[in-house]
């Protein structure tokens, strides 16, 4: 099936703008300007991209760790962002959290958590608050295959089954929890593909290839949104980087070099942009011309980042509360 031309626009500048998001974080984080951990999702863009291309503005994410993508994909403020990386008061959390707790409740980003799997009950919550209130939106909750082996997802997802929650699970499947591969962690596939699909819809999916994300966030979010319970997607992708900090994590030694090199020629940038000029969808000037908007964006990102100021000592004690 060929990408309607807007679509197609649409995916390859928000896969784009993350990928090019995250180099520009690599290129100057050694500099010690961020002062805060970073866990770059290079590789994974498709999945944020096509899950939130699923959603309306007003629908909820709950994120974690590895969150930059999710953030900017659902319309998150880049200058916000890179200002909260550099613990500016412009941040998005005003400087308070870092790269780990980014947050942007206008477009129904409801927060990052650096505890993994901390963001899952949030997002169930969020589901149960849209019953609750009888609303039409969906929630959205990101978790890493780590947080898969946390407890809190299946009493989550007990709960969600249990109430018909409109709530849908993105499992991000990038094989490496840390350095502990899914081969050593789980006996086989996740055991949620094999409940009833009535009980909850699952779909495994390519998580490289963003119209395949797409279409199956779609089916998914269509579902929870029809008041028919949650639904469960796994993405299959990689991080192409090491688990934080910038750079390749190949000196540590436990991943081999082969399939890092296997991931890297199924990059799902790259994947998109040869499928939109093999069908003609959108020409390559046309792509180099959003490239250059999004190079200078970012850049103006930065600079406006080193312009703002830091939280005042006497603001420490600031949104800390006793009684």
């Amino acid at each position: 099936m060929t990408l309607p031309r807007q679509t197609a626009i649409s995916l390859y500048r928000s896969m784009q703008r993350i990928r090019k998001v995250e180099l520009a974080i690599e290129e100057r984080y050694g500099a010690d300007q961020m002062k805060t951990p970073v866990h770059l999702c290079i590789g994974q863009e498709a999945v944020a991209t096509g899950v939130c291309a699923a959603l309306r503005t007003d629908d909820y994410i709950s994120s974690n760790h590895r969150g930059h993508g999710h953030y900017l994909a659902k319309g998150g403020n880049l200058s916000a962002m890179i200002a909260e990386l550099h613990c500016r008061t412009t941040g998005c959390s005003g400087g308070y959290g870092g790269s780990m707790h980014l947050v942007d409740t206008s477009v129904g980003h409801m927060g990052s958590s650096s505890i993994v799997g901390g963001g899952i009950p949030i997002a169930t919550g969020l589901a149960l608050s849209i019953q609750m209130k009888q609303e039409s939106k969906v929630s959205v909750a990101f978790l890493g295959d780590g947080a898969a082996d946390e407890g809190v997802l299946y009493e989550s997802l007990n709960f969600a089954m249990l109430k018909k929650l409109p709530v849908v699970y993105v499992l991000e499947n990038n094989r490496w929890a840390v350095c502990s591969s899914v081969a050593s962690r789980w006996p086989g596939e996740a055991l949620f593909h094999h409940l009833p699909q009535t009980m909850l819809l699952t779909r495994r999916v390519d998580g490289n290839d963003v119209a395949a994300v797409l279409e199956a966030a779609q089916q998914c979010v269509a579902h929870a949104r029809s008041g028919q319970g949650p639904a469960f997607v796994e993405c299959q992708t990689y991080r192409l980087r090491g688990h934080a900090g910038a750079g390749s994590d190949a000196r540590l030694g436990y991943r081999p070099s082969t399939e890092t090199t296997e991931w890297e020629q199924r990059c799902p940038v790259a994947s998109l942009r040869r499928r939109v000029l093999d069908e003609a969808t959108v020409s390559a000037e046309e792509l180099s011309a959003i490239d250059r908007q999004i190079d200078e964006e970012v850049s103006a990102a930065f600079e406006a980042a080193m312009g703002g100021s830091l939280a005042a000592p006497t603001d420490v004690t600031r949104n800390v509360f006793r009684e």
